[in-house]
């Protein structure tokens, strides 16, 4: 491992905590110099302009608000885009959060469960690498990924199997969303009158249902359909520019 130098302020307003974060430094990164402390976002800007640091591990958790570590983090990328930020937060289940710090410019977050920060962590961040994370982050990182990749398979094999094109797609999603198909038709590159909607509509509730299921099926009842088909995304349902 790297053993150059390297200065470190840190941001943390539990005591204890704060003697802990010390130890580790003390004992398991021996070439970070800690050149100050901060319990405060008072207390830290002056310590920032008295001595800079190459790195901040910052506790977005300060006084009880979850988002003053993150103003830090923001302000100090756009002032000081040279000091890495790694976060250091007891915010474990605060995915908004974490999304937030990254969203801020957070070089890394460690959370504090687990294996908590660990020298190749912080070396990590001292040698460029972006988006460090321990355990706790990754397995749901990867849980999430893993679910993503599930779910645009099962979407492409769903519009496989009921050979659903561009149009098709288009008329659902529209439907979910609350247009009629007075409104469908006005959509810029949509080449077809109701009556055509409505063919194609027909057509769809053929492919999508049994036969003996077909009877009464609606828009609504259509569109619940393709949802649990998975034909559409509920969470990616945006309205074409009309």
């Amino acid at each position: 491992m790297d053993t150059k130098k390297f200065k470190v302020i840190i941001v943390e307003d539990v005591k204890l905590e704060l003697k802990g974060t010390q130890e580790i430094f003390r004992h398991e990164i021996p070439n970070a110099e800690v050149i100050g402390v901060a319990m405060t976002e008072a207390e830290f800007w002056p310590l920032l302009e008295s001595q800079t640091p190459d790195l901040v591990l910052l506790d977005l958790g300060l006084g009880g608000s979850t988002t003053i570590g993150v103003d830090i983090c923001k302000s100090l990328r756009a002032d000081y885009p040279q000091i890495k930020v790694l976060i250091f937060t007891g915010e474990v289940l605060n995915e908004k959060l974490w999304v937030d710090a990254l969203n801020a410019g957070a070089d890394g977050i460690i959370l504090k469960t687990g294996e908590l920060l660990t020298a190749t962590d912080v070396q990590a961040v001292m040698d460029g690498k972006k988006l460090v994370f321990n355990y706790p982050i990754l397995e749901k990182i990867v849980n999430r990924f893993k679910d993503a990749v599930v779910q645009d398979m099962r979407r492409q094999e769903a519009i496989i199997t009921y050979d659903i094109d561009e149009y098709d797609e288009r008329l659902l999603r529209h439907l979910a969303l609350g247009y009629t198909k007075d409104m469908i038709t006005n959509l810029k590159g949509m080449p077809f009158g109701v009556k055509s909607l409505e063919k194609r509509q027909n057509e769809l509730i053929a492919r999508l249902f049994a036969s003996d299921e077909r009877i009464g099926v609606n828009a609504c009842r259509l569109v619940t359909r393709a949802l649990e088909l998975r034909i559409i995304d509920i969470d990616h349902l945006e309205a074409d520019e009309e």
